[in-house]
């Protein structure tokens, strides 16, 4: 690379392969490269609607072993600094990718919650629910926590814009990680509402609705735009509100399709970045 061509850093995602590629690892990495980072990824599972099935989840877990192999190639090629983590989908996956989190030091680890997949039974679901937070939340340097995701970390209902701004404190208590909790189109008003706090610095981070019905991908692009703005160094307030208008920017330009539902498009986003 010559001096007015700089290397770009390289930017992590564990994550699910989502085959329509509104969301999952597919999200990730045109974050990543909309961002100006050079995207890796290790895949978790293998996530297809069903079109026959009112286009709910068929849900495939990668072999743990197969995980780790994806890692430890990962690790050993790249100087990585940075991960988004996305769905992982069982309590073993959990366990591998933990391992492997906690075999190098990370300057930020970027978690966004997944906590329900709908592909899985209620008791599997549980379980890795519990195995997340147990395992891989203490890890997490920053935590993105959707409306449904942010009830279950906090234990409270959350009904209004100081509801979702006091479970953003409870969870940044308790596991120590800046929180982004997003309310989304799930509160009242105009605007779509989400919640940074630091332990510090609580700011609203808003930006009118886009329709009243969610996009597939946005929670993943969310995720995976601060960790891109982390990776460059960033500030977590910062790369939380170029995240934001990114994510926004990626929903005004939504991808219609024979599926009942649209997708984010991250294409021409990056416009919005600092």
């Amino acid at each position: 690379m010559s001096q007015t061509n700089p290397a770009p850093v390289v930017t992590l995602t564990i994550a699910g392969s989502e085959a329509t590629g509104g969301a999952g690892a597919q999200a990730d990495l045109k974050t990543f490269q909309e961002l100006g980072v050079y995207g890796v990824a290790a895949l978790t599972c293998i996530v297809s609607f069903d079109p026959k099935d009112n286009w709910n989840h068929r849900f495939v877990p990668v072999e743990p072993q197969v995980i780790a192999d994806q890692l430890e190639a990962v690790q050993t090629c790249h100087p990585l600094e940075t991960v988004k983590i996305g769905m992982l989908g069982t309590p073993a996956t959990i366990d591998t990718v933990a391992t492997a989190l906690k075999s190098q030091p990370w300057r930020n680890i970027v978690l966004d919650p997944v906590l329900i997949c709908k592909g899985q039974e209620p008791g599997a679901a549980l379980d890795t629910d519990q195995a997340l937070k147990a395992h891989i939340l203490p890890l997490a340097s920053v935590v993105t926590p959707n409306h449904f995701e942010a009830e279950s970390l906090s234990g409270m209902s959350i009904n209004s814009i100081e509801d979702l701004q006091e479970a953003a404190k409870r969870i940044h208590e308790f596991s120590g990680a800046v929180v982004v909790a997003k309310g989304g189109i799930r509160l009242e008003g105009e605007n779509a509402v989400d919640v940074y706090y630091d332990g510090t610095t609580l700011e609203l981070l808003s930006a009118p609705k886009v329709g009243d019905v969610a996009v597939s991908g946005a929670g993943c692009t969310l995720a995976a735009a601060i960790a891109a703005e982390l990776s460059k160094g960033a500030t977590p307030l910062d790369a939380a509100r170029t995240a934001k208008a990114f994510v926004t920017r990626a929903i005004q330009n939504r991808l219609s399709s024979h599926a009942p539902f649209d997708a984010v498009w991250q294409g021409g986003a990056a416009g919005t970045s600092a």
